[in-house]
C-alpha cells in the first residue's frame, strides 16, 4: 500500500511551528540578546534542534555553535537573528542563501545614510526575503509565542508559564505583545505574535495560519494600519465566516486622511472612518484600551458566548454600586434585561424587608442569609427569557481560605447550575485579589476588572449577536447598463462636474433631487424660475467654486422676478453670470450623505448630520458599498441626531424610509462609480414628511 507524502509546510508554517532554530548572533553574555533568544526557546519548552551561529564561540551552554549560518549541518526553519542594524543586510542574504524558511529579527531597520541610488534597508531586506520564498517576522518587533508548538521566538524575557488557550494575539506594538503575554488573569493564548513593521509578512498572513487552528476561538488585535488591505479584509470575512470572533485595537484613530480634504465628507471620514466601516461589515468588535481588550478577550474565551434576551441581569452587594452600573451602563449603550414582573415578584419574595425587586438587584440588606438571597436572585433572572447574560457583581477583595465559600462558592454554583453566559464583574480592578480571581477562573468563570471595561465587554457579546443575525444582503435594483457606462465614460475624463451635472448623476442612481436649471443671463433665470416654480435658490455655477455658501455665492428663498433679478446682478458682479436656479426644499431635518474613495479600503458611503452641524457635530456613519435598506437604516440610526427625524417640540416626523432608500441608491452609485470618484458630497438632503430631497450635490472626479 502507497503512503502519501506528508504535504509541504509552507514559510510561515515552518516559522511558526519551528523544528530547527539558527540563533544568529548567540551569546553567552549575561543581559545580551543573543542569551535571551537561547533561554528564551529552552524556557517554552523547544525539542527541535538549536543551532547557535557566532564566530566568537565554539559552544554555548553546552550546544555546538557554528561560524555561519551556511556552515549549520541541517535545514533551518527559522532564522532569528540577535544582531544590530548595520549587520542585518548580510545576515539576511546569508539567510536565503543557506535555505532558511523564515526570519525573526528585533532590530528597528532603520539605516541613518542610505547608499546613494539604493532603496532603503527595510525595502532591500524584503526584497531578499521576498525572491527567496521566506516568510519575515518584524522588524522592529518582539518575535512570537507559540504556545502550542512550544516555539518562543523572542529576544525579550518572558514568564515561566502562560497560559494554553484559545486566543490568538497580534500586534504592531511590542509593548502590548508583552502585556498580553504577562497578564496576570489566566487568559489563554495558543498563539501570540509581535508583528512590528511587517516588511513581508503580514497581519493577514497570521491570521490566516490562525484560523486554520482549529483551537482558535478569539483573535485579539492591535494595529497601525491594514498593510495588505485586501488580503486582511479577506481574513475578517473568513473569521466571521468560521464564528471567530476578531477584537481590535486600531490606534491613531484620530490622525485624518490628508488625501481627502477636498470634500466635507472626505474630512468627517478621516483616517478611522475606513476602520469603523470594515468592522462593522465584518462584525469587528472594536476597543478603545487595552483593558477593554482583556476583558473582552477573556469573556469571549468562555464556551458561553451565545446570547440571547434583551440585556444584562446583574446582582449586587450594594446598592451605590448599583447605581453606578445603572448609569454606566445607559451611558456605554449596554442594554439592561427587561425581566417580567413574575420574575420581579419572585426575588421581591426573597429580599430582606424594605428592599426592592429590579434589575440590577442590590441583595444586600441586613446580611442575614444573603447567600439564598443571592442564590435566589440569579435563579429567577436566569429563568426569565429576557435574561442574556448575568453579571456578579461585586468587589472581589480577599476572602481567604477556604474558598469554598461565600462570594466564590456563590458564584460557582450559579455559574455550575445555568447555562446562559455568566461572569463576576468586579468594580474596581486595583482591589481584585489574585488568589481569589484565579479561584474562579480554573472553575472557567470570566472574572472582568472594572466596571466599565467589563460593561463595554458585555456590550460587545451583544453586538456578536446582532451582527450574526444581521439578515444577507439584498443588493439594490441595479441601474440600466447604459446609463452606468455613460457615467463612467464622463467620469474617466477627470473635468469638474458642475452642481447640476451632480444633481443629475444622483437623479439617474434614484436619489431625488431638487429641479433646477442652468443661467447665464437674468433672462434666463427668470424663465428658469417660471418653469420650476416661485420661490427659488439662485446658486453660482463658476468652474471650480466647490463650496458655494463659504463665498456668498448661494441666495434663498427668492419669491418673484424682481428678487431674482436683484440676486442674479449681486452674484454676477461679484463671481460671473454662470448659475443654477433650483426650487427651494421644503422644510424638514438637514442630513448629509457623502461618498469617498478610501486609498486603503475603495469607496465608502457617509451619513451624518447636515447642514452647519455636519461640521461642528461629526456625527457620522460609514460603510462600505452596497448596501440594501436595512443596513441603510441601521447607518442613519446610528447618528446621535438620529432622534430629529422623529420629530421633536411638535416637528412632524420625517420620512425616515425614503432617507433610506436614498442611502441605498447613492450606495449604489458607489458600487458602480468609485474607483472614479473622489468624494461626492451631497449637503443638505433635506428630509420631511413627503419624502427627502438632496438640494446640493459635490461630485470631485479622481484622477484620470
Amino acid at each position: 500500500m502507497n503512503q502519501q507524502a506528508a504535504p509541504e509546510r509552507s514559510a510561515l508554517q515552518r516559522m511558526l511551528e519551528a523544528r530547527s532554530v539558527a540563533l544568529v548572533g548567540a551569546s553567552q553574555k549575561e543581559g545580551s540578546l543573543g542569551r535571551q533568544m537561547l533561554i528564551e526557546l529552552r524556557r517554552g519548552g523547544f525539542d527541535g534542534d538549536i543551532y547557535p551561529v557566532n564566530p566568537g564561540y565554539d559552544e554555548i551552554d553546552g550546544v555546538k555553535c557554528y561560524p555561519s549560518i551556511g556552515d549549520v549541518p541541517g535545514p533551518v526553519d527559522l532564522a532569528m537573528l540577535g544582531l544590530a542594524n548595520a549587520r542585518m543586510e548580510d545576515a539576511v542574504r546569508a539567510a536565503a542563501d543557506a535555505g532558511a524558511a523564515s526570519i525573526v529579527t528585533f532590530a528597528s531597520l532603520y539605516e541613518e545614510n542610505t547608499p546613494p541610488g539604493s532603496p532603503p534597508l527595510m525595502e532591500r531586506l524584503a526584497t531578499i526575503a521576498r525572491d527567496a520564498g521566506m516568510a519575515f517576522c518584524g522588524g522592529n518587533g518582539m518575535g512570537f509565542l507559540n504556545l502550542e508548538t512550544r516555539v518562543r521566538a523572542t529576544g525579550f524575557d518572558t514568564i515561566e508559564h502562560i497560559s494554553l488557550g484559545p486566543v490568538t494575539f497580534i500586534s504592531h506594538s511590542g509593548s502590548t505583545f508583552a502585556a498580553l503575554a504577562y497578564n496576570d488573569r489566566g487568559i489563554g493564548f495558543n498563539l501570540l505574535i509581535s508583528s512590528g513593521q511587517e516588511i513581508v509578512t503580514t497581519t493577514a498572513d497570521y491570521m490566516e495560519y490562525a484560523l486554520a487552528l482549529d483551537s482558535t476561538r478569539v483573535i485579539g488585535l492591535v494595529i497601525e494600519t491594514a498593510r495588505n488591505p485586501d488580503r486582511f479584509r479577506a481574513m475578517l470575512a473568513r473569521a466571521a465566516a468560521q464564528d471567530v470572533a476578531v477584537v481590535a485595537l486600531k490606534v491613531g484613530r484620530t490622525e485624518l486622511s490628508k488625501a481627502m480634504v477636498t470634500a466635507h465628507s472626505g474630512a468627517l471620514a478621516g483616517e478611522h472612518g475606513a476602520y469603523e466601516a470594515l468592522f462593522d461589515a465584518y462584525g469587528v468588535l472594536e476597543v478603545r484600551t487595552l483593558d477593554e481588550m482583556a476583558d473582552t478577550l477573556e469573556l469571549l474565551s468562555c464556551p458561553r458566548r451565545v446570547v440571547s434576551g434583551s440585556g444584562l441581569a446583574a446582582v449586587n452587594d450594594s446598592g451605590g454600586e448599583r447605581s453606578m452600573l445603572v448609569d454606566l451602563a445607559a451611558d456605554l449603550g449596554v442594554p439592561l434585561a427587561r425581566v417580567s414582573e413574575e420574575t420581579l415578584a419572585s426575588i421581591q419574595d426573597t429580599l430582606d424587608p424594605g428592599m426592592q425587586a429590579a434589575n440590577p438587584m442590590d441583595a444586600w440588606g441586613t446580611g442575614i442569609d444573603a447567600d439564598r438571597i443571592f442564590l435566589e436572585g440569579f435563579r429567577a433572572f436566569h429563568e426569565d427569557p429576557e435574561t442574556a447574560v448575568m453579571a456578579f457583581a461585586v468587589d472581589l477583595t480577599r476572602q481567604g481560605e477556604p474558598y469554598d465559600e461565600g462570594y466564590l462558592a456563590i458564584a460557582r454554583h450559579v455559574f455550575e447550575t445555568t447555562t446562559k453566559p455568566f461572569c463576576v464583574l468586579a468594580n474596581l480592578a486595583s482591589a481584585v485579589a489574585l488568589e481569589e480571581a484565579a479561584h474562579l477562573r480554573e472553575a472557567g468563570i470570566p472574572v472582568l476588572e472594572g466596571t466599565a471595561s467589563a460593561l463595554l465587554a458585555i456590550r460587545h457579546l451583544f453586538e456578536e449577536r446582532d451582527h450574526r443575525e444581521r439578515p444577507a444582503l439584498t443588493a439594490p435594483e441595479p441601474i440600466a447598463d447604459e446609463v452606468r457606462d455613460r457615467w463612467r465614460a464622463r467620469l474617466a475624463t477627470g473635468a469638474e462636474v458642475s452642481e447640476l451635472e451632480g444633481l443629475a448623476l444622483l437623479a439617474d442612481y434614484g436619489v431625488p433631487v431638487v429641479a433646477a436649471r442652468a443661467a447665464s443671463s437674468a433672462d434666463e433665470a427668470v424663465a428658469a424660475a417660471e418653469q420650476i416654480g416661485w420661490p427659488v435658490a439662485l446658486k453660482t455655477a463658476s468652474p471650480g467654486i466647490q463650496h458655494k455658501s463659504d463665498v456668498g455665492g448661494v441666495k434663498l428663498g427668492l419669491a418673484d422676478e424682481a428678487e431674482l433679478r436683484g440676486a442674479f446682478e449681486e452674484i454676477a458682479a461679484r463671481l460671473g453670470p454662470q448659475v443654477a436656479v433650483a426650487a427651494m426644499a421644503p422644510k424638514g431635518v438637514e442630513l448629509a450623505l457623502g461618498v469617498i474613495r478610501d486609498p486603503q479600503f475603495g469607496p465608502l458611503v457617509l451619513v451624518a448630520a447636515g447642514g452647519i452641524l455636519v461640521e461642528l457635530l461629526h456625527d457620522r456613519r460609514l460603510a462600505f458599498p452596497p448596501l440594501d435598506e436595512p443596513r441603510a437604516r441601521s447607518l442613519i440610526d446610528g447618528l446621535a441626531t438620529r432622534p430629529l427625524l422623529d420629530g421633536v417640540r411638535g416637528a412632524p416626523a420625517s420620512d425616515v424610509d425614503a432617507v433610506a432608500s436614498a442611502v441605498s441608491r447613492l450606495s449604489l452609485l458607489a458600487a458602480d462609480l468609485g474607483d472614479l470618484i473622489e468624494a461626492v458630497d451631497v449637503n443638505p438632503l433635506i428630509a420631511s414628511p413627503e419624502g427627502c430631497v438632496a438640494v446640493d450635490a459635490l461630485v470631485i472626479p479622481g484622477s484620470p
